[in-house]
């Protein structure tokens, strides 16, 4: 196993730049999620580790080597894509296997190994099938297990889940998770998906037009996000966001409704600031915000409301079950220190 260092890593195609500088330190044993919208250059980062790409400006390591100038069969890495990459004329054993081949390892060592990666994803029924007899979980697996059995330094995954449905990527998310933990070994797994990265990763890095907006552990994010990007794409459904000014010591809204000054936030009479509050941090009470239910989705364990607040979209998520129709008016407050305030020109967090 070993750690992963990127500093001032930096990569253009021609004169676009896609990464801008990024410095990620990854610890020996890690399990690191790469989140962010599409384009945010998260799967470039990924190859760039992979060396798929070559790097424009700064260095890689890994187990303290630079990798820069290192081909990628020389990496100790292994990676699994979003695409299993199966050979559908090769049965299950052969597909995992077939890397080892290629390297020259001895037939008792392949099969040594691909036995004890079967063993570990529950694979062992399948070793003589063809893809074409698989699930899509089944494939999964497999590539999984052609990238186990090469015993790497580092696993990079690149957005493993996309092709499998909700019920099963919610499997497979708890299997690649004990996986790592039965494993310990380095990995870098890149997803769009934020709800994949808080449920499995040790930290998580957002990634924002190529650069690091903000790296954490996954409550530590959702907590105490520093800037409103990482706020708003943090967290689902998204967290309002209300413009407000400190007036008497409260935050007047536009409308004229009045919240209180979160307790340690320093602020001056006059300052616009950016409010935000996440759905699931509301309740109904008897005093607040007034928002007026335009939609109400009952989930079971929740009740998802979409409501208006002064003619802007505002979303409440209550745990506890109301009566509640569209065109109706109700009052809720958020909870004690869950409000968190931003600075609207700079973005950045001010509580």
């Amino acid at each position: 196993m070993a750690g992963v260092s990127i500093h001032k890593v930096e990569k253009r195609f021609g004169q676009v730049r896609v990464i801008h500088g990024i410095d990620v330190e990854i610890e020996d044993g890690a399990f690191v999620v790469l989140v962010g919208p599409s384009g945010c250059g998260k799967s470039t980062l990924l190859r760039l580790i992979a060396g798929l790409e070559d790097v424009t400006g700064g260095s890689i390591r890994i187990g303290g080597q630079e990798v820069n100038d290192m081909a990628p069969k020389d990496r100790d890495i292994a990676m699994v894509f979003q695409n299993y990459g199966l050979y559908p004329h090769m049965t299950v054993a052969q597909n995992m296997g077939f890397a080892l081949k290629l390297s020259g390892v001895d037939k008792a060592e392949i099969a040594s190994r691909v036995d004890n990666a079967a063993g570990i994803l529950n694979l062992d029924a399948l070793l003589d099938r063809y893809p074409r007899q698989l699930s899509g979980g089944q494939r999964q697996r497999v590539a999984m297990g052609r990238a186990i059995v090469r015993n790497p330094q580092v696993f990079l995954f690149d957005e493993p889940l996309s092709n499998l449905d909700a019920k099963l990527r919610v499997q497979m998310r708890a299997e690649i998770k004990q996986l790592h933990q039965r494993l310990k070994v380095t990995t870098v797994y890149v997803t769009h998906d934020q709800i994949e990265a808080m449920t499995m990763a040790d930290i998580i890095v957002v990634m924002h037009d190529g650069v690091v907006k903000q790296a954490g552990a996954p409550l530590e994010l959702y907590d105490r996000p520093t800037n409103l990007f990482v706020a708003g794409f943090i967290g689902s459904p998204a967290m309002n966001f209300l413009d407000a000014t400190v007036t008497g010591g409260e935050l007047a809204l536009p409308d004229g409704q009045r919240l209180g000054v979160p307790e340690g936030a320093t602020l001056a009479e006059g300052q616009v600031v950016r409010v935000g509050i996440r759905p699931e941090d509301l309740v109904m009470s008897d005093a607040g915000l007034q928002v007026q239910v335009a939609v109400v989705e009952p989930t079971g364990a929740e009740i998802l409301i979409g409501a208006q607040l002064d003619d802007a979209p505002f979303t409440v998520v209550l745990r506890q079950r109301h009566a509640l129709a569209p065109g109706q008016t109700i009052t809720v407050a958020p909870m004690p220190g869950r409000v968190h305030l931003f600075d609207p020109k700079t973005e950045e967090r001010l509580n």
